[in-house]
């Protein structure tokens, strides 16, 4: 045991947190050490959520303008965890001005996270550059987030000196506690009441005021007039942005949105799953109308009319008094659906009730599909598709499966072994399954994966494809348990484009798009994700 004499200060342990802090008694502050460490936690819990919180916003805006959340996720999560490590090292030579560095580290990071999302945006709407941006962006909010934790030990060793494992244990503390609480604020709090943009530059004025006016109020005793000065006017000049951001955020996202589309926009909005827009063209007699989901065209009403006669005539050449419709909220399957006087009742099962209420209310839209929301034979179910047949005891006719592309995990599900399998089950005696299944000719393989899914199912099926001007060659997939019969019902309404020469014209592919004998997808192993990344790239 080491002898120290009653005023001799014991030497601190080489390369711990804090070496270079002044001693306790050296220390002026305006409050009690107890309460002055508690407010320095404090300022860790209320930072490390506002650091978690934009680390979200990048991983949401990627997957709202990219998709494959996963990726994105992967991405900014990796790259992230590095530049933490080299802001901890950064940080090393901060140490023995501490306060005013942890506060200039703050003032930068809620600047510079606030206005992440802001400028990530930009840069792919202006300047069609995502990814290097993303990295470029997340590098720098980790780094200035890795330089956090030595400079916060240090000012709480100035505070008080105390065993160095309990330190770092009290600082975690906070600071996953912290990280919980921003990981629930995004979700529920910062993107129902602001949205992605404003929630950022809210969590950035948060961060300013946590990190930035705690310290310089606290520590205030020990820095110079000048340092305090300048930190003031810093937190200010951050404040002033981040405000005048805030108010001109909604002029932003308006002109970076229409930058986005070739059309004048006539109604967006962000709902809790996707971000909506429908723009309208004058060049086109009568109006060019087309509904945008994350930025893919779902549908152009000069001529929807061909998808969707061929995604629903073929599978209503058998029974078809009880009709099961999977996705589809824009209610133009559903229009197709109800021309038959013998429908009984209609099943429209989506997951956004932002996209039923757009299809039953936009004037436009609601002419285009018919009013067919609004029929007495339609029961609309707001769940998601594969959820809900997991719960479902009914039986239908037909099922006609109208899902987005699968070009994250999301949806990839909704194309897997086990989706339709419960489609399957959700089927009568004889009755016929429909599935949009991409391009054969531009994605050959997602094509041909979506049908050796549904054969693994227990199905049969047939494959066509029709021209869709606005999409190009678009395919399906009709399976039953016996193999179906590629036709026109007997009471088949007047359509303007299929009829029993366009269907045989349409099963039949050309030489150099042959069939490809590919695994099924499952949820365990989505390899339709994987076949619509490698279409995409090489498209």
């Amino acid at each position: 045991m080491t002898y120290t004499a009653p005023n001799q200060v014991e030497p601190p342990v080489a390369g711990l947190p804090g070496v270079d802090a002044e001693p306790d008694e050296r220390l002026p502050l305006p409050v009690s050490r107890r309460l002055a460490r508690f407010l320095v936690l404090l300022a860790v819990f209320v930072c490390a959520a506002c650091g978690l919180v934009y680390e979200l916003a990048l991983v949401a805006l990627g997957s709202y303008l990219i998709g494959d959340s996963v990726v994105q996720a992967s991405i900014v999560l990796s790259v992230m965890v590095f530049a933490m490590g080299v802001g901890s090292l950064a940080a090393k030579g901060l140490q023995r001005r501490s306060a005013e560095s942890f506060a200039a580290v703050e003032g930068l990071l809620a600047l510079l996270g606030g206005l992440s999302v802001l400028a990530l945006y930009a840069s792919f709407a202006w300047l069609d550059v995502y990814q290097p941006a993303l990295v470029v962006i997340a590098f720098v909010v980790g780094v200035l987030i890795g330089a956090e934790i030595p400079l916060l030990m240090t000012l709480i060793q100035r505070i008080r000196r105390q065993d160095p494992g309990s330190a770092v244990a009290d600082l975690f503390a906070a600071d996953y506690v912290g990280a919980l609480l921003g990981g629930l604020a995004f979700p529920f709090v910062l993107l129902p009441v602001f949205g992605q943009i404003r929630g950022a530059l809210v969590t950035g004025a948060v961060n300013a005021i946590a990190g930035v006016a705690v310290v310089l109020w606290l520590f205030r005793g020990s820095l110079r007039r000048r340092v305090r000065w300048a930190l003031s006017a810093g937190m200010a000049l951050v404040l002033g942005v981040l405000a005048v951001a805030y108010a001109l955020a909604g002029r932003f996202e308006v002109t970076a949105r229409q930058a986005l589309y070739e059309d004048p926009i006539v109604y967006a909005e962000r709902s809790a799953y996707q971000d909506i827009v429908l723009t309208r063209s004058s060049l086109v007699r009568g109006g060019d109308l087309r509904l945008f989901l994350n930025g893919d065209l779902q549908f152009s009403s000069v001529d929807e009319y061909r998808y969707h006669e061929a995604l629903v005539h073929p599978a209503m050449a058998g029974p078809h008094r009880s009709v099961l419709i999977l996705g589809g909220g824009d209610g133009l399957a559903l229009r197709e659906v109800l021309r038959y006087p013998a429908v009984e009742r209609v099943v429209e099962v989506e997951l956004d009730p932002a996209v039923l209420r757009l299809a039953r209310t936009y004037p436009d839209l609601v002419a285009l599909n018919r009013r067919s929301l609004h029929d007495p034979r339609v029961r609309t179910v707001t769940a998601d598709a594969f959820a809900w047949l997991r719960g479902n005891r009914e039986r239908f006719d037909v099922v006609i499966v109208d899902m987005p592309d699968p070009d994250d995990v999301a949806t990839a599900k909704l194309y897997s072994v086990e989706f339709y399998t419960m489609a399957r089950r959700a089927l009568n005696p004889g009755g016929r399954m429909v599935v949009q299944a991409g391009s054969p000719y531009f994605a050959p393989k997602p094509y041909w994966c979506v049908d050796a899914s549904v054969r693994a199912a227990g199905l049969r099926t047939v494959q066509y494809a029709v021209d869709v001007p606005t999409f190009g060659n678009w395919g399906f997939v009709l399976a039953a348990t016996q193999p179906p019969e590629l036709r026109l019902p007997d009471d088949v309404p007047p359509l303007r484009y299929l009829d029993e020469a366009v269907l045989r014209a349409a099963a039949v592919f050309p030489k150099d798009r042959p069939r490809l004998a590919l695994p099924p997808s499952t949820l365990i192993h989505p390899r339709i994700l994987d076949y619509e990344r490698e279409s995409w790239r090489g498209y």
